[in-house]
């Protein structure tokens, strides 16, 4: 079994650690090439948008997955042509985008903080009267760990932000003094089989996940089944093979979504 992961970093490096015993060989993309992946599998050091490169890539591969959510989409729709691409590039459409990715959450029932976009100045104005303040200002993609990201007290602060988020379009959400932070992390198998992992009560020091809980103590079973609910219908709606995490704040009995990421989490590093 010959699989390729689309970059990298370290989340790829841990699974091609659990692969090799296995007897799954792993070969990464990545255009920085890390040392860290090169050290147990071989690295293709191209560009996510070369087709050529992508082809050389998946000649002799079995099956690709990715260990971060802001590769190239159609890198993977390219590579979904010859050979399965698990999770599907369906899911990497939604995680990459905040607007799509809350608008879906809600398509499902999953509740979310009160969220606007906005593409231009005054559309920010109107979107921070919407959903009120204090609000937090997020770049619609490419961000992560708290990049692209600022936090509006008053309305004051509205021409600063633009400027500093870059005029780009964006997301505002409202800001929600949640209880704590939790993820729920689940599977599913191209058969249709799916499991769920304990709840995970996650710390974060400046954007950054320092420390993860595991099982969260005091998860009551009513917010254990509420999230694995939401991983379900998420699961089956992508029709997803491979594992997903979807990031919550809990607020009192309530659970609601901050993002998903369509891939292995460092909030599970716990179940290696």
């Amino acid at each position: 079994m010959r699989l390729g992961i689309l970059g990298g970093g370290q989340l790829g490096r841990m699974m091609a650690l659990a692969a090799h015993p296995l007897g799954i060989e792993c070969r990464f993309l990545d255009p920085s090439a890390p040392q860290s992946a090169s050290a147990v599998g071989a690295v293709l050091p191209e560009r996510y948008d070369d087709p050529d490169a992508l082809d050389r890539f998946v000649t002799g591969l079995d099956a690709v997955t990715y260990e971060f959510e802001n590769v190239d989409l159609r890198a993977a729709e390219h590579l979904e042509q010859r050979v399965p691409v698990r999770p599907g590039s369906r899911a990497l459409q939604v995680a990459q985008d905040r607007l799509t990715e809350k608008s879906f959450f809600r398509d499902h029932g999953i509740d979310t903080a009160p969220f606007a976009s906005a593409g231009t100045l005054d559309e920010l104005r109107a979107a921070v009267e919407e959903v009120g303040l204090p609000a937090l200002v997020k770049t619609r993609r490419f961000g992560y760990d708290g990049k692209g990201q600022a936090l509006i007290l008053d309305f004051g602060d509205v021409d600063r932000v633009w400027e500093e988020v870059g005029g780009v379009p964006i997301i505002v959400e409202g800001f929600i003094e949640f209880d704590r932070e939790l993820s729920i992390l689940a599977v599913r198998a191209a058969r249709g089989d799916i499991r769920c992992w304990p709840l995970v009560e996650n710390h974060h020091e400046g954007g950054i996940l320092r420390m993860s809980r595991a099982p969260a103590p005091a998860a009551t079973e009513g917010l254990r089944e509420r999230a694995e609910g939401y991983a379900r219908r998420l699961l089956e709606d992508l029709e997803y093979v491979g594992v997903l995490a979807i990031e919550l704040f809990q607020v009192g009995d309530a659970l609601l979504a901050n993002e998903m990421a369509p891939r292995v989490h460092n909030s599970g590093h716990w179940t290696i």
